[in-house]
């Protein structure tokens, strides 16, 4: 549907009111409460579930640990799909401490991704609240998958599920003002190297693999890339070896590749893999384990979707900021499917332990969300 400009007021009084950013605080926090390590994300997937069947949906969870939710059965298409992802980067075991101070709201986790989820069930109530119908049936999937290693596995389910039905995506993520419309994308390797290993003094000379590795980790440190496009590499794990006095048998490292042009990811992804093949040394054997590839993908800033996006952030007085990012729209992009990915509120330090959110801008981001699902 298309708002009149009394339903724009009704809207953003509707989603501005103390006592609706308090519940979806709440919310916020009670779903940042259950603990959801990538690739376990069981438990948060059914507390959502039951949020959601409170409120008299009838959600699927699937063998992935995505959960479906669809408001409006006309089974007419195309239809909107909006994620919002249930994964956090701490591992199980993390103290999940929320604090909230005037109008700081703290917690791991809390901005990075739960205050999203909790809006995108908030929006099906004031949806239900105000009584208003999307043209087009509108899909929630609070979906697992799309930090650290999780290889946007959850988008690529969500999307694939409704490949031949899907008019556009949008995915709740960041922070308010921004749109992403370019994917960045990844490759994301772990390196071996293997040798014969040996004691330190006795087998002096064996080949080490911690040698090796080295000498490959130097070789793509030396690798000097463009400003534009931009591309990057990084080595964020170093492991290996027995003792201090034991010739290394095997080492291994994570390697991280990124750019938001595709050709240039694949000329330097071969790059290394040449660099991979021929510098570990003679005596070792080195080897390339895929871990992860996310598929880049860009979406005009002329296209509907897009100029919709800035549109609304304008109606609420903020100057719209593109960006490119790895989230979930780099599935949907990937496959020329119009995606946009939109933030809720301010904040700062996430994936650390001192991650926060602002709770003031909430009601205006969640207007922009709202409008955004009925006008897509």
């Amino acid at each position: 549907m298309v708002l009149t400009m009394q339903q724009q007021e009704q809207l953003l009084a509707a989603s501005k009111t103390e006592a609706r950013v308090e519940k979806i605080v709440e919310l916020g926090q009670r779903i940042c409460a259950v603990a959801s390590p990538t690739g376990q994300e069981h438990e948060r997937a059914q507390f959502v579930a039951s949020l959601l069947r409170e409120r008299g949906y009838q959600p699927e969870i699937d063998e992935i640990g995505n959960v479906y939710t669809r408001r409006g059965q006309r089974g007419n298409t195309p239809l909107l799909l909006v994620l919002a992802h249930t994964d956090t980067v701490f591992p199980q075991g993390t103290p999940i401490k929320i604090e909230r101070d005037k109008d700081i709201l703290r917690g791991p986790g809390i901005g990075d991704n739960s205050i999203s989820v909790a809006a995108a069930i908030s929006a099906l109530d004031l949806l239900d609240e105000l009584g208003w119908e999307t043209n087009k049936d509108l899909v929630f999937v609070a979906n697992v998958g799309e930090e650290g290693l999780g290889n946007l596995r959850g988008a690529r389910a969500a999307v694939e599920r409704y490949r031949e039905q899907l008019g556009a995506v949008i995915a709740l993520d960041g922070r308010l003002g921004s749109i992403v419309n370019e994917g960045v994308g990844s490759k994301r390797w772990r390196i071996n190297v293997d040798g014969p290993g040996g004691h330190s003094y006795a087998n002096f000379g064996t080949p080490s693999a911690i040698h090796g590795l080295a000498h490959i980790i130097s070789a793509i440190a030396d690798i000097k890339v463009p400003e534009t496009p931009k591309i990057t590499y990084n080595i964020g794990e170093i492991e290996g070896g027995t003792s201090i006095n034991t010739i290394a048998a095997h080492a291994s490292a994570l390697l991280d590749m990124r750019s938001n042009d595709p050709d240039a990811l694949n000329k330097l992804s071969e790059r290394v893999q040449k660099l991979i093949e021929e510098r570990a040394g003679k005596g070792l054997q080195a080897s390339i384990e895929v871990l992860g590839e996310r598929p880049a993908g860009k979406i005009s800033r002329e296209a509907p979707l897009i100029q919709l996006a800035a549109e609304v952030l304008r109606w609420l007085g903020i100057e719209p900021r593109y960006y490119a990012a790895s989230t979930d729209i780099n599935i949907p992009l990937s496959l020329a499917i119009p995606a946009v990915c939109v933030g809720l509120t301010q904040g700062d330090h996430e994936h650390t332990l001192k991650e926060y959110l602002k709770i003031s801008p909430i009601g205006t981001g969640f207007a922009q969300f709202v409008r955004l699902c009925l006008e897509a």
